[in-house]
């Protein structure tokens, strides 16, 4: 009997994900043989976790919060674009037993905002909340498309300019703290921060929602939830997406959408599936909030 192959993913809070069932869906539909962890580790024991773990035959690991810059670090090897965000968010054991390093996070986004939910980039103005590794793993991807502003807000602010500093060779890119934000509404803001595991929401102003702005979670949960401030108008809609793909095969749609799960009452949901031929694509799962009339 062939072994079973061993994957995972690893964070610190990671109890949430439900990376497990939904891999398991995946593997029964590609036939492979593989049993996905949850892996629960802070980041001081990140390295020793992380060798284990590979030493022990694993093949390979998904990278969540807080560890995706750690990552970059700990992989051999790194794909240009895991290089360019210094952040990793795939860990994969290469058959000379050496550790890639990559970084699908810009790639998945960009997918689902623009081919999923028909989101136009070129000229919008962008809000991302949070200066992280997540943050990091989409900058570049989205100023390719040429957004007309793109602003990083953190809590620490010195830390979202630093950010915006290491990419500001591709397009307008700023850093700010979260009381320095304007206040006016922004076409699409990101959230990528941590907050939303927890149900809370980022300290930023009520007046960088209007009513045609699209608010898109990075992070995902057992439920819509409400990363934007303010009450959520009547008529709302809560579109669940996911992006992946498993060893360059196609999940199906009906697969997709049982793993995020279908919801009734006043959040309606929906899930779609963008892959593509790379050999692996952003295992997340997405909530995205358009304040106002609800789209068809």
């Amino acid at each position: 009997m062939d072994e079973i192959d061993q994957y995972g993913v690893i964070g610190h809070p990671v109890a949430h994900s439900r990376s497990p069932f939904i891999h398991g869906l995946f593997a029964k539909q590609t036939g492979q043989r593989m049993l996905y962890r949850l892996y629960d580790v802070s980041p001081d024991d990140f390295v020793t976790r992380v060798t284990g773990f590979f030493e022990g035959g694993g093949r390979g690991l998904n990278v969540t919060v807080p560890h995706k810059p750690a990552a970059a670090t700990f992989a051999r090897t790194l794909t240009p674009r895991a290089q360019q965000a210094r952040a990793v968010n795939t860990l994969v054991a290469q058959g000379d037993g050496t550790i890639l390093g990559d970084n699908t996070d810009g790639v998945g986004l960009v997918r689902d905002l623009t081919r999923n939910l028909g989101i136009t980039i070129p000229g919008c103005r962008v809000l991302i909340l949070g200066a992280g590794g997540a943050t990091r793993g989409i900058l570049a991807p989205l100023l390719e498309l040429a957004p007309g502003a793109l602003t990083i807000a953190n809590r620490t602010a010195d830390r979202a300019r630093v950010t915006a500093a290491s990419f500001a060779d591709l397009g307008p890119v700023k850093g700010c703290g979260f009381l320095e934000i304007e206040a006016r509404p922004w076409d699409l803001v990101i959230n990528a921060t941590a907050a939303s595991i927890a149900g809370a929401r980022p300290d930023i102003p009520r007046a960088v929602i209007g009513p045609n702005t699209i608010c898109y979670d990075l992070a995902y949960g057992m439920s819509p939830r409400r990363s934007c401030p303010g009450r959520l108008p009547k008529g709302q809609r809560a579109r669940i997406s996911a992006g992946a793909c498993w060893w360059s095969r196609r999940p199906s749609r009906s697969t997709c959408g049982a793993a995020c799960g279908r919801r009734r009452g006043r959040y309606s949901t929906s899930s779609r599936t963008g892959a593509g031929r790379h050999w692996c694509r952003v295992f997340g799962y997405s909530v995205i909030c358009r304040r106002g009339r609800a789209r068809k």
